[in-house]
């Protein structure tokens, strides 16, 4: 009963017979007659063909649910079946923000393909959420991400450690008695932020104006806790949903907003921009690679998780 079990699939991914019929390179007829045949077998529709879209029945919903299942084992034994032919052969689908996916993908995939030529590496661009749906669904075998991230059946490798800063344009007046404690681009790149004797605390740096990140970004979640422990309200000019941007825009002298040392190190370094460490636990954090840990897991991706940013 699941032998076309794709002709089922389809209906459903691509909303009803006539475009799945496209799809999947037959005629209209000849697709309805495959479905009748399984409904034959199974002695009851699959599809409701008395609502406009068509909808599936509970028993169809079962059947879908039942074949997304048998045909992700089909995936995962082709995969199994490629690794012991040959352990660099296959493909892999890595989702990242666009900080990662900027700045540590591009390393760690060069490095890869110098080693695994004929490995394929897709990258996947988007936020927290649905990269994480996609690892769910089996779209993606590996995110990276910062969010720490509690679901059953995904699993993480802490892959680097990172620190937030705090980002402050030269046209922005500060404090004197802060000022000894700025550091530049210069010193980032050679760990100098490290150092607790550079620490500074956020009410060091008064009503100043901050471009700050959205609350479902974790870099916007721990800004908002450095203002929270002490009892502060940001002089908040914009939200933004992208660390990128955000530190483009504050690039610009329009206000200060919380960036970590990876996009630092990464980006060409400007004399008008000033980086402070903050005195709170929370600026430093895990950048960790998950995985859905109850799927078969390639050999590529288990040697591309190896290389290290």
């Amino acid at each position: 009963m699941f032998k076309n079990k794709e002709y089922i699939l389809a209906i459903v991914r691509y909303g009803g017979f006539s475009k799945a019929s496209e799809k999947l390179y037959i005629s209209q007829p000849s697709l309805s007659a495959s479905v009748k045949r399984i409904e034959s077998k199974l002695s009851t529709p699959i599809f409701d063909r008395t609502t406009t879209p068509i909808s599936l029945t509970d028993i169809g919903r079962e059947y879908v649910k039942c074949a997304v299942e048998i045909e992700q084992r089909e995936q995962d034994f082709e995969l199994y079946i490629t690794n012991c032919v040959n352990l660099t052969a296959g493909e892999i689908k890595i989702g990242g923000s666009s900080l990662f996916s900027s700045f540590l993908l591009p390393t760690m995939i060069e490095r890869f393909k110098k080693d695994y030529p004929n490995v394929s590496v897709r990258i996947f661009e988007n936020n927290t959420k649905n990269l994480l749906r996609e690892l769910a669904e089996g779209n993606l075998d590996i995110i990276i991400d910062n969010a720490v991230i509690n679901t059953e059946n995904i699993s993480s490798t802490v892959h680097l450690k990172e620190t937030i800063l705090l980002a402050v344009p030269s046209s922005i007046a500060l404090k004197n008695e802060i000022l000894p404690f700025a550091l530049s681009a210069n010193d980032i790149r050679s760990n100098s932020h490290l150092l607790p004797e550079y620490d500074v605390d956020i009410t060091d740096f008064g009503d100043i104006p901050f471009i700050m990140l959205h609350s479902e970004n974790d870099t916007g979640k721990r800004a908002m806790r450095f203002f929270k422990k002490r009892g502060l309200a940001p002089n908040v000019l914009f939200k933004i949903d992208q660390q990128i941007t955000s530190y483009n825009i504050s690039l610009s002298g329009m206000g200060a907003t919380f960036v970590s040392d990876i996009l630092v190190k990464n980006v060409p370094p400007s004399p008008n921009m000033r980086y402070f460490r903050l005195n709170d636990p929370d600026i430093n954090r895990n950048v960790y690679l998950y995985r859905k840990s109850n799927r078969y897991y390639s050999a590529a991706c288990k040697k591309f998780m190896e290389y290290k940013y």
